[in-house]
């Protein structure tokens, strides 16, 4: 492996992440912890908070957290599981579903601004790439 190249990559995968948290606050009311933990939320749910902590890769007292804030705003909603009463579960709710849907459109518009003048063949490799890099990372961490 080419180290120059891998330290380019760390290099500009951090400044993306910056520029993305930096820009944030521009694209609606929720944090990235908030935007994950509802977006994994709409994708799968009910979920418990220790599915949530593991799929997000989150220790459980990060994402009791992060839940309990999302609760108070009323975001998602929690009741006892049916098959185990010691356990929670958590879903969101029709007003976290909104607000969520309204940042998402918002950052794609924004991506859409951003990526403006990429072909379709750029698109869908950065894609393709990201998908893979955000499964490797995944698969590493474990």
């Amino acid at each position: 492996m080419d180290l120059e190249s891998l330290g380019i990559i760390e290099h500009e995968i951090a400044l993306l992440v910056r520029l993305t948290t930096a820009y944030s606050p521009k694209l609606g009311t929720l944090d990235r912890s908030e935007y994950l933990l509802l977006s994994q939320l709409e994708q799968k749910s009910p979920l418990a908070i220790n599915e949530i902590a593991e799929q997000l890769m989150l220790n459980l007292s990060t994402a009791s957290r992060q839940v309990a804030t999302l609760e108070s705003k009323k975001l998602i909603s929690r009741y006892p599981d049916p098959k185990n009463g010691r356990v929670s579960l958590l879903e969101i709710t029709s007003e976290g579903k909104h607000i969520l849907t309204l940042v998402q459109k918002a950052r794609q518009n924004a991506y859409a601004e951003v990526l403006g003048e990429w072909t379709e063949e750029e698109l869908k490799t950065l894609e393709t790439n990201l998908k893979r890099l955000n499964h490797d990372f995944k698969r590493w961490g474990r």
